[in-house]
């Protein structure tokens, strides 16, 4: 007789389960998330959650102490380095026990669905294989702008095909939404790299593939993920994806996928043929032929959602490419200067 996903969950003992939510300036969303993880779910009662907080200002902290009053296994840690990686590093490092067993991340603005953590643990019961578990985002918004791209992100042109982008499909995966960790293997290579505050979770996952760890993503667990409000916020956080990117390619000297390299050439190309189209005109037919795709998207995008707010689409996309672009190009430009400067000096 085949057990439930509940049963299997239940063969781990809560009590070897340790979460971690890294948290800065969260007050906005840090309770929402603890109730999300802990309110009418009793395999929550014995689990071990810490906050690690980088330095708030906005009330977070005094809101997780509250919560500590009714949860004896609720703690706060603080993180004076303020990256996630680093505070979960701290976290692992102080109230990792030898009784813990698996890994939960948390994000502090996210709301989790009901028996989160408990169908994680099952996950990994189901593939002891694994060495981690990833979930599933499925982007959403609320204003026209957040609706639209929430549509052209979960899009292979929007996400290059990533499978945690509002993927379907249960499988074994390079990279993916990180969500469980098995704790030996996390500690065995070192955690996160703390001098990452973006891409953390893809170097992370590369070290594993060396070391012969897998992922595992699973698809019936998924998350709601909120898009950025405006295009200049958007803009910052594919900025720094870029940049992320670019460090965790030069670091281990990888080579990047040709998903990550269409966009630098795109953007090159573009930046080349407006500078240059001043001297010679059909230079600027490329961008223009790019432009027109954007403008195509945003007429599908409209069609496609049944609303003017997809002409927000081709915006939408155009910010992706050429942000994500632009970081990559900046970081990589800039590691070298900074390698070079070093060799002189």
């Amino acid at each position: 007789m085949s057990l439930s996903k509940n049963e299997q969950a239940d063969l781990y003992h809560s009590n070897q389960v340790l979460v971690v939510i890294p948290a800065l300036n969260e007050a906005d969303h840090i309770e929402q998330c603890l109730r999300s993880l802990i309110d009418d779910d009793p395999f929550m009662a014995r689990v071990k959650i810490v906050v690690a907080d980088g330095g708030s200002t906005d009330g977070t902290q005094e809101i997780v102490a509250q919560f500590t009053r009714h949860h004896s296994d609720l703690h706060l840690v603080d993180n004076p380095q303020r990256l996630q990686s680093a505070g979960i590093n701290i976290a692992v490092t102080q109230y990792a026990a030898p009784q813990h067993r698996l890994l939960i991340r948390c994000d502090a603005h996210a709301i989790y669905p009901v028996n989160y953590v408990r169908n994680i643990v099952s996950a990994f019961e189901r593939h002891p294989e694994a060495a981690s578990v990833a979930t599933v985002m499925d982007a959403k918004g609320s204003s026209c702008f957040q609706h639209a791209s929430a549509w052209v992100v979960d899009t292979p042109l929007g996400s290059g095909g990533s499978a945690h982008r509002g993927g379907s499909k249960s499988g074994w995966v390079d990279h993916a939404h990180h969500a469980g960790f098995r704790l030996d293997w996390f500690q065995r290579i070192g955690g996160y790299d703390p001098e990452f505050s973006h891409n953390e979770d893809a170097e992370y996952d590369h070290r594993l593939g060396l070391a012969g760890g897998r992922v595992w993503l699973e698809a019936d667990i998924r998350l709601d993920y909120q898009m950025r409000p405006t295009p200049g916020r958007l803009f910052r956080q594919y900025w720094t994806y870029g940049r992320g990117r670019a460090k965790t390619v030069l670091k281990h000297s990888m080579r990047p996928r040709l998903r990550q390299i269409i966009p630098v050439i795109n953007f090159a190309l573009i930046a080349d043929c407006l500078i240059f189209g001043i001297f010679w005109k059909p230079l600027l037919i490329w961008p223009g032929i790019y432009l027109g795709a954007l403008i195509a998207v945003s007429c599908v995008g409209a069609i496609k959602m049944r609303s003017p707010c997809g002409v927000w689409a081709g915006v939408v996309l155009g910010i992706l490419h050429n942000a994500w672009a632009a970081g990559f190009i900046w970081e990589a430009i800039t590691t070298q200067i900074g390698s070079k400067r070093k060799a002189i000096g």
